[in-house]
């Protein structure tokens, strides 16, 4: 418990310090610097010689916030909560399954070897939301919660965390672009747990397999324009350019229905919204926010659509048409060229391609290669399952 209080004030203070003081970061050195990811770095304070994980705006909205820890007191991390099913599939990645002793949303998880480990009784349920069981985290002799954050910081959450003197650490995987920056976080968390270099290397094969794959010629000549998501209520969101899911299918050799070159389609052509242009003025990147469009809007757009991706729980064509009886007679849906990502998708809906996936993006991006060059069947598959 001594040890615990320690590096629950080290963490607090290094969070105190750490928004925005210039004086910390004129005195780090790289030790590894991501090459796809933005939201963390791996630091050495020139003074003291310790070695920090520096997180960086680890939330939507967030600007010039860092968070620094010291992994020298931290690490490694033995007794491990992890807020988010993709932080167990990193954990496993590196081998270190079994320093999870906690998970938010155990019903949902789809690691084998954590469902071994609760259905053991060796990972305990921690609740999440209002029914977060905090005693239990602090029963547990937990190390470091590893947490997220959505609109902004998580008050509630680490408030209570530092009151019961239990240290928590930002992780930002879920704000990358990149399919590559988002699976490089397993860097951050091997170093989190001693195991660095297993972790590099790791990170460093699926770096390989994902470029083989994208650099291969099979896209060069054919880029089939690609539909994303269902409608919420009357309105359908649609990913910006730029972010993850749309970096995949370009990636794959297709091209997003709702961009070319960065500009927006619509049944008037093309043009940029005022909130794009004011975002381009700025300098500001669009690439976070979904873009609202009308159901008229996506019944065009999915209408010049040679594939369908990403329907949520949609488990069949007859079940498409019932929920958007509008768009039964897009090509895409009258050619069966409709893919859902929940082939991997347990009892409970949890969902292993926003699991896995997160550290595997080449698996997802040899499934899109299959499906939009080939239109794969489904027992070809590793993610992507094709609606009948």
């Amino acid at each position: 418990m001594k040890r615990l209080a320690q590096i629950a004030m080290l963490v607090v203070a290094a969070l105190f310090v750490s928004c925005g003081n210039k004086e910390i970061l004129r005195h780090t050195e790289p030790i590894y610097t991501p090459r796809y990811a933005k939201g963390f770095a791996i630091e050495r304070d020139k003074e003291s010689g310790e070695r920090l994980l520096c997180v960086i705006n680890p939330w939507q909205g967030a600007k010039e916030v860092k968070f620094y820890t010291s992994l020298d007191k931290l690490a490694p991390a033995k007794r491990i909560v992890a807020m988010s099913s993709s932080y167990v599939a990193m954990l496993d990645a590196i081998g270190c399954t079994e320093r999870i002793v906690g998970i938010s949303g155990c019903h949902f998880i789809s690691t084998p070897s954590a469902i071994i480990n609760i259905e053991a009784g060796r990972i305990a349920e921690v609740g999440y939301d209002s029914t977060f069981d905090f005693e239990r985290i602090k029963s547990l002799n937990t190390d470091v919660v590893l947490l997220y954050g959505v609109a902004g910081e998580a008050k509630i959450l680490t408030n209570k965390l530092d009151e019961l003197g239990i240290p928590y650490l930002y992780i930002g995987d879920y704000l990358e672009n990149d399919p590559l920056g988002k699976a490089e976080w397993v860097v951050a968390l091997a170093y989190l747990c001693g195991v660095e270099e297993q972790g590099k290397a790791l990170f460093e094969e699926v770096e390989a397999r994902y470029n083989t794959l994208r650099n291969q010629k099979h896209c060069s000549a054919y880029r089939p324009r690609v539909m994303l998501n269902l409608p919420y209520r009357d309105t359908w969101f649609m990913p910006p350019a730029g972010s993850y899911m749309v970096r995949l299918i370009e990636d794959a050799g297709g091209e997003y229905i709702l961009t070319e070159n960065g500009k927006r389609k619509t049944e008037n052509g093309k043009r940029k919204t005022k909130n794009e242009k004011r975002k381009a003025e700025n300098g500001e990147s669009s690439s976070t926010t979904s873009t609202p469009i009308s159901l008229e809007e996506a019944l065009v757009l999915a209408s010049r659509a040679d594939f369908w991706l990403n329907l949520g729980q949609i488990a069949s064509k007859e079940e498409l048409c019932a929920v958007a009886p509008r768009f039964a007679n897009v090509d895409a849906v009258k050619f069966h060229r409709i893919y859902n990502n929940t082939k991997r998708t347990n009892a409970s809906r949890g969902s292993d391609f926003w699991e896995s996936g997160a550290v595997r993006p080449d698996l997802i991006l040899g499934d899109l290669i299959k499906i939009l060059h080939y239109e794969a069947p489904t027992d070809s598959l590793y993610y992507y399952t094709q609606l009948k």
